[in-house]
């Protein structure tokens, strides 16, 4: 009989993560800000000298629906800064690459989400509201990026993203950091959430 192919990955705290039936056990925060600092968006087309991170933008979504919503509970910013936690072990795709990938990504990052959330005291589905507000800041993040750091100018960011409210964008900007700092600032973030839920 054929052995299983293996579908858990070692992670650097020890923990073995199967992809395919992930579990709130095996999933650590240091985990996931490591390896989002170290993931890039737009597959690594950006200008700078460090690439623009997953934990970087998560950041940025989570300040983005502190504006939308700013009355959200403190477990709804966490939700948004962990919009992408799936990615840590997934990667950061495109979404050419998604469409082409087809429903069994958006199956596995489904399965992964859940188990970040509940490992963080979050229900394993966000309230559709609460998405909709995460997915709005998730979309100025990625005109802002657009516009500041992968080349595009507005009128082409504004076509694909929508162009957002001034107010919501008013003093955001992007600077590219080494990976170590927004690795530590994604886990400080976080631990400050989880402090206020408490």
């Amino acid at each position: 009989m054929a052995t299983p192919p293996r579908a858990w990955q070692r992670m650097l705290s020890g923990r073995r993560l199967d992809l395919l039936d992930p579990t709130p056990v095996d999933i650590e925060i240091e985990d996931i800000a490591h390896g989002l600092a170290f993931v890039a968006r737009w597959n690594g087309q950006t200008h700078g000298d460090f690439p623009y991170s997953v934990a970087e933008h998560s950041l940025l979504v989570e300040e983005l629906f502190g504006r939308i919503a700013p009355k959200a509970p403190a477990k709804w910013r966490l939700a948004a800064l962990l919009h992408d936690a799936p990615e840590y072990v997934i990667g950061d795709m495109i979404s050419p690459v998604k469409l082409a990938v087809g429903p069994g990504y958006g199956a596995l990052d489904d399965r992964l989400a859940a188990a970040v959330h509940l490992r963080f005291g979050l229900p394993a589905q966000v309230p559709a509201a609460i998405k909709k507000q995460i997915k709005r800041a998730d979309k100025i993040s990625a005109w802002l990026e657009a516009v500041q750091i992968a080349g595009f100018a507005e009128k082409e960011a504004s076509q694909f993203f929508g162009r957002p409210a001034p107010e919501l964008i008013d003093g955001l900007s992007i600077h590219l950091r080494p990976p170590v700092e927004v690795r530590s600032d994604f886990t400080a973030r976080h631990n400050r959430l989880l402090e206020e839920i408490r």
